[in-house]
């Protein structure tokens, strides 16, 4: 090793750690169910430029931060909001109050042999579900995306739905699962899970307009005691090539 090349890797012009130095690493992150398929590629990209291996936890931001506190042994928490990053940075757990690194979007989907009004927008399509018809979002407990599709179904005029027609997943990806499946006839997801080539074959999807929701700014944070090669990675979620990733999966860019 003493008489090898070092070679180093940079990030927006940042000296990082020496490539060779990371080979064979492995970082456990925590993410937010959205984030599924483009931390994928994203995960994938930087293995390929590094060697690191990172495995990720998906699931509810609210669990996944309580799990935190509880002791889940990760070193970074990729929240799909701000609030439960805020959360976990009140309680000492974090080196930082974290960075944004994107702000979601909402889509209305139904299966894709529906004859749901889908493409007339929300109001028509809930106003067109019979009563025993399903509409599935996530659970706003737990998840920022389900607390933003009850916004945009309220001032939209078609909510609030009743209790017997609404359907909760326990994560974004679970209710858009819902939708997918047929178990329900339409629902909100976050437009990056419609879109993806994975599902997007089973859906209708319509984005929704920002203006109806408060804006679904995305947080991540590095944890105490976080290596520096989950640091590295951090950084890299933040450079131009990685933002571009994002903004390809239907994320916009952090303001």
């Amino acid at each position: 090793m003493r008489h090898q090349r070092r070679r180093y890797l940079r990030y927006s012009g940042a000296l990082l750690w020496p490539s060779w130095a990371l080979a064979q690493v492995r970082i456990k992150v925590a993410a937010a169910s959205n984030l599924k398929f483009v931390l994928a590629d994203l995960a994938a990209l930087y293995k390929l430029q590094t060697g690191v291996q990172v495995d990720v936890n998906l699931g509810a931001s609210g669990n996944l931060a309580r799990q935190i506190l509880q002791g889940l042994p990760v070193e970074q928490f990729i929240s799909a909001d701000e609030a439960w990053v805020a959360e976990l940075v009140k309680s000492g757990r974090t080196v930082d109050a974290g960075q944004r690194y994107a702000t979601g979007q909402l889509a209305l989907v139904v299966p894709k042999n529906s004859a749901l009004p889908w493409n007339q927008g929300l109001v028509a399509v809930v106003r067109a579900m019979k009563p025993n018809d399903k509409f599935a979002i996530a659970n706003p407990a737990l998840a920022p995306y389900g607390v933003a599709a009850e916004e945009v179904l309220q001032r939209a005029g078609a909510g609030p739905l009743a209790a017997s027609q609404k359907v909760l997943g326990d994560n974004i990806g679970q209710a858009t699962q819902f939708v997918a499946t047929g178990a329900a006839q339409a629902g909100i997801t976050a437009l990056a899970l419609a879109t993806a080539p994975e599902i997007a074959s089973a859906l209708q999807v319509l984005p929704l307009p920002v203006h109806l929701h408060s804006p679904l700014h995305q947080r991540m944070v590095l944890l105490q005691g976080a290596s520096v090669a989950a640091a590295n990675w951090h950084r890299f979620l933040l450079s131009p090539p990685a933002q571009a990733v994002f903004v390809r999966h239907g994320y916009a860019l952090p303001q």
